[in-house]
């Protein structure tokens, strides 16, 4: 299993409904992620600065690169980019954030 973080920037004032958007996330954008081994995937939002942190457990990195090229993930993109900030191709701005420490039991 692959672990990463991403950072990305929501909106001000889009907190409601990029919360909406996610509570009625399409059943086949949860069923291309399955596809492309996605183990868990969960975003939190820092309410001071809109700032979003993506963490999500991979089974490949391979196969989640490809998540990117799907026609569903593409209707995603766009469906989100006016509450988002954005790449020219509507993919959200993001950071991988590089782990510094980590505890397991």
């Amino acid at each position: 299993m692959i672990k990463k973080a991403v950072k990305m920037q929501l909106l001000k004032g889009c907190e409601k409904e990029y919360q909406k958007r996610h509570d009625e996330i399409w059943p086949e954008m949860v069923e291309m992620l399955k596809i492309h081994g996605v183990i868990s995937y969960s975003i939190f939002l820092d309410s001071s600065t809109c700032a979003l942190y993506a963490y999500l457990e991979i089974e490949d990195e391979e196969r989640w690169f490809k998540t990117s090229k799907t026609v569903v993930n593409q209707k995603w993109w766009d469906f989100m980019s006016d509450i988002m900030d954005t790449n020219y191709d509507n993919s959200p701005s993001s950071v991988e954030l590089l782990k510094i420490f980590e505890l397991e039991h």
